[in-house]
């Protein structure tokens, strides 16, 4: 009788994480069904990414594995789609740690007509809503410390408030990246409430490569990041519809890769000529993975995930 292999107790172990995942992708696909929107499905493998200074994609074959679907999604828009969802993996390199995997699912919603308020308002309902279908209520234990999904405890800060407050500066006005970066993990995080959902809102325009500047503020840009139990979750935005502008900030983005010696990527152009036909929108990408730890109360994506890499 031949051996099992030695992984298969490990991964039998992991059937309630198997299940509890199932059930959240069921959940999330009802959730925007019910709510008009239309489940897509775009290319893993790209000729171009968004160019971002920070984010690096996985060579494959003469492109790259997406780092996100979002570009093909805002295709679908300028084509007349109005609400839209899509429920995949990702890849980014380089990107190992508790809270981080090489390969990852996203989750990322548009909808056309809408802006950053909106979609806040859609994640609001939608966590809310799983929350009850996963763990029976929206308040319930992460590793042993209380977590609320309530719509109405959600905590809003804008991030010039929260700066100010623990770190004693504003980045949006004098903006200094490797100053943001460090505050941002050492100070600013850290203080956030852990057991309940917080949203940072309004960044520096430097640090919202696709997002739209304020108007009459030109400064900060419509976007907004989750913190749920004190992890960075989503990170959601009304979206830039201007191509002269998009193609400015990813030629940014390529030059700023360049100062990191790493390689800039090419322009995805069909993109770029799509954005004319672009109606005001506002999107999200919610990491799954992340939050599905949370409802599993697993300490560190290396127990939701069967399969690791490394």
């Amino acid at each position: 009788m031949k051996s099992r292999p030695a992984d298969s107790d490990a991964l039998r172990d992991l059937r309630r994480i198997l299940d509890l995942r199932a059930k959240l992708s069921d959940s999330i696909r009802r959730f925007f069904r019910d709510r008009g929107f239309l489940e897509v499905d775009t290319p893993v493998v790209l000729p171009a990414n968004a160019p971002e200074a920070n984010i690096d994609a996985i060579p494959a074959g003469a492109g790259w594995l997406r780092t996100s679907p979002e570009l093909h999604m805002k295709r679908l828009l300028a084509a007349g789609y109005e609400r839209i969802f899509q429920l995949g993996p990702v890849a980014r390199e380089g990107e190992h740690g508790r809270w981080h995997h090489p390969e990852f699912t996203l989750l990322e919603w548009y909808r056309a007509g809408a802006g950053y308020l909106e979609i806040l308002a859609d994640a609001k309902a939608l966590l809310s809503f799983i929350a009850r279908e996963l763990r029976g209520a929206t308040d319930f234990t992460w590793q042993g410390k209380p977590v609320s999904f309530a719509q109405e405890l959600w905590e809003k800060q804008t991030v010039s408030q929260a700066f100010i407050a623990h770190a004693g500066w504003d980045p949006a006005l004098k903006f200094d990246p490797d100053r943001f970066d460090l505050d941002l993990v050492t100070r600013v995080e850290p203080a956030l409430p852990a057991d309940r959902p917080v949203v940072l809102i309004d960044y520096p325009a430097p640090l919202a490569a696709l997002a739209r500047r304020k108007p009459g503020d030109p400064a900060r840009a419509e976007r907004w990041e989750l913190y749920l139990a004190g992890i960075e979750l989503a990170n959601a935005y009304s979206e830039l519809t201007d191509p002269s502008e998009q193609r400015a900030r990813f030629e940014q983005a390529n030059a700023a890769r360049q100062k990191r010696a790493a390689k800039p990527y090419p322009l995805d152009e069909a993109f770029l000529a799509a954005l004319e036909h672009m109606p005001p929108s506002g999107g999200i990408a919610l990491g799954v993975d992340r939050l599905l730890m949370i409802l599993a109360d697993a300490d560190s994506l290396d127990g939701v995930l069967p399969f690791r890499h490394g």
